[in-house]
């Protein structure tokens, strides 16, 4: 198992027991990440760190009752994720107009800027439909397992496993391209 979860299921045990300064580790060791997800759904960073300052609020209220302390970190992804669907869905248009303005502004650095590979390949990415880049994201960049994924997206384990094969499968024939 890895080290990190074991640390954040002893962090999870030491609150229920009673010590508040476990809960300011967890909150050190989780915020930035869980404002990265959050960001990454949102594109609005004052609206993620709103997100996640809600999802906290939850995750305290709820940390007490916590049936598997080892998942703890996509315990509280899954709640950031919820959040950041439900403001998306209470926000639909102006998103669709800040969507614009952003993929606008992108472009123009873009073009600046000489096309690298990571460059490329961040295109190639958001070419994919949006599970897929949300499998890929929380598999790559988050170092979550299937099996977390699944929890988090709440999905089952094949799919998770599909579309991460799909995703790959797509962004070989792009970058080819």
């Amino acid at each position: 198992m890895n080290p990190n979860k074991i640390f954040d299921a002893l962090l999870v045990l030491q609150y229920q027991s009673g010590n508040k300064r476990a809960l300011g580790l967890l909150v050190k060791r989780h915020h930035s990440k869980l404002c990265r997800h959050s960001y990454w759904y949102t594109h609005d960073l004052d609206a993620s760190k709103d997100i996640v300052q809600d999802s906290w609020s939850i995750i305290i209220t709820k940390l007490t009752s916590i049936r598997d302390p080892n998942a703890f970190g996509s315990w509280a992804m899954r709640i950031v994720t919820r959040k950041s669907l439900d403001f998306l869905s209470r926000n639909k248009n102006d998103r669709e107009k800040l969507m614009g303005y952003r993929d606008t502004q992108y472009n123009l650095d873009v073009e600046e800027d000489r096309e690298s590979d990571l460059i490329q390949l961040e295109k190639a990415i958001k070419l994919l439909p949006n599970g897929q880049q949300v499998v890929l994201r929380l598999f790559y960049t988050e170092d979550y397992s299937l099996k977390e994924i699944s929890t988090i997206l709440e999905i089952s384990t094949g799919t998770v496993k599909s579309r991460l094969f799909h995703a790959r499968e797509k962004l070989k024939t792009i970058l080819k391209k």
